[in-house]
């Protein structure tokens, strides 16, 4: 049976002692491989294009540019790579701006080292982690804003509603497939037309879309 590939992984992390952390952390798991790490925004818009993550842990608070900008503009650059924020803030906004940036998944700095190893490989499965406060503070919006929410889902059919369910629910695709009784083909071609419709580029914007209306 082949071993399957580890997962390649970059970090950018401006406090050199979490950084470390995090590298010892993933290098003593298998599974993984660190490609290169980052201290700052600058430094990681040149080189990750090179190194071609399959998932990136983003700091927001770096020195210079911050990570939701380095997110911004990295995501166009590198569309099939998973990114996910590790921060310190809770707060709604910036929790909106990352997911609208193009981040996947937000995870807390004090997230113990088992759970960021599975946040690690749900985002690579295609997953959105979110740490269980985030989260929480995720849904409450959601729920807050339900009542104009109607608007950019207007222009959904009901197959591409349920499938949108499915992805603000953070469901991994193959459970929306499932419980749909659709196959990958069809429903990535479901989600294709929903992010048209809502002028969006990722799963996490979409969702931070129909959140925010």
């Amino acid at each position: 049976m082949t071993k399957p590939l580890p997962i390649r992984i970059c970090l950018i992390e401006d406090d050199a002692r979490l950084r470390q952390l995090f590298v010892r952390w993933l290098q003593h798991e298998p599974g993984f491989q660190i490609l290169n790490q980052y201290a700052d925004a600058e430094s990681a818009l040149i080189g990750l294009p090179k190194d071609q993550p399959e998932v990136a842990l983003v700091d927001i608070n770096l020195p210079g540019q911050s990570g939701i900008d380095c997110v911004r503009q990295l995501k166009p650059l590198l569309p099939a790579t998973q990114f996910g924020m590790v921060t310190v803030y809770e707060d709604a906004d910036k929790i909106f701006q990352a997911l609208a940036a193009g981040a996947t998944g937000y995870i807390l700095k004090q997230t113990p080292r088992a759970d960021l190893i599975i946040a690690i490989r749900e985002l690579h499965r295609g997953g959105s982690p979110m740490s269980p406060n985030i989260a929480r503070k995720v849904v409450q919006s959601f729920h807050h804003s339900s009542p104009t929410v109607a608007e950019p889902r207007s222009q959904l059919s009901e197959r591409e509603q349920q499938v949108l369910d499915g992805l603000v629910r953070g469901d991994l695709y193959k459970e929306i497939s499932d419980s749909l009784g659709i196959s990958m083909g069809t429903l990535h071609t479901y989600i294709r037309r929903i992010y048209e419709k809502l002028h969006v580029h990722s799963r996490a914007q979409a969702v931070a879309k129909v959140a925010k209306k």
